[in-house]
């Protein structure tokens, strides 16, 4: 039976047991180190900050399951069986639930993760493209996505979207549009991952436009700073303007204050 709060559905966490970390090959509270991070840093960090502020609302939503470099746990009897993927996420889960739990549990959890992306690298690239899928596959994820910033050197393609379907990935339609963008619907998402030059962006088909990312934010900024400074260096032109008329006037004034002096002294004869 689904939990209720406030309105939002969650399948309720079943904890099965009390977990022998000790007993693990790898450490639970530690991330997993991926050797070629510094190629995936900042695409990670892109999709993860949109993912973050457009699904979890920065983590405030408890109905929503979003991590990087985690463990997925696929075989109750041997938690040593795990995958990592880059970035993964869970709807309808109760988030505060898994994360005491240091692993993600699809049997405690109450289902797999909807969605689960690899930016690619080239410790990783080969293992995204052959090993990872099968697994996603037998875990149950609906959908796998591969993002590569290269252009296809790790991964073969630039985007690859895959939706589950008799035990196997399909792949998703992609197409180029009249931006030169690729792009490729992520019914999970409700949005488009698309590929924009390397750099990962996604678009909303109910609006038409791009979802603000780091990148629109940035220039978003500089935007503002660059019209705030304009005001401000058009107020002191002003200012200096004034200020000039101003010195003017009073040269004016006392000219004329000298004129009207030596006026007097004139009719007064003197």
């Amino acid at each position: 039976m689904a939990i209720h709060t406030t309105g939002i559905k969650m399948l309720p966490y079943r904890r099965m047991g009390e977990i022998d970390y000790d007993s693990l090959e790898f450490d639970a509270d530690v991330p997993v180190r991926k050797p070629d991070a510094m190629e995936q840093n900042l695409e990670q960090d892109e999709i993860l900050g949109v993912m973050r502020a457009r699904f979890t609302d920065f983590g405030r939503r408890p109905d929503v399951f979003l991590d990087r470099d985690t463990n997925i746990c696929y075989d109750p009897s041997n938690l040593n069986v795990r995958i990592s993927p880059d970035i993964y996420l869970a709807f309808g889960v109760e988030a505060q639930a898994i994360r005491p739990r240091r692993l993600y549990l699809p049997w405690e959890v109450g289902k797999p993760p909807d969605i689960a992306i690899e930016v690619a690298s080239h410790a990783t690239g080969r293992e995204d493209v052959n090993r990872k899928p099968g697994i996603y596959a037998r875990i149950g994820v609906p959908e796998y996505w591969r993002f590569d910033p290269t252009g296809g050197r790790y991964h073969g393609d630039p985007l690859y979207g895959g939706l589950l379907a008799d035990g196997e990935y399909r792949a998703v339609d992609l197409t180029t549009e009249p931006d030169g963008i690729l792009k490729g619907h992520s019914p999970a998402l409700r949005l488009s991952l698309a590929w924009d030059e390397g750099w990962p962006r996604f678009y909303d088909p109910a609006t038409g436009d791009y979802v603000e990312g780091w990148r629109e934010v940035w220039a978003s900024r500089e935007a503002e700073r660059a019209a705030h400074e304009a005001v401000r260096a058009a107020h002191e032109e002003t200012q200096e303007a004034l200020r000039i008329e101003r010195d003017a006037r009073s040269v004016d004034q006392a000219r004329i204050r000298q004129l009207e002096a030596e006026l007097r002294r004139l009719r007064s004869g003197n």
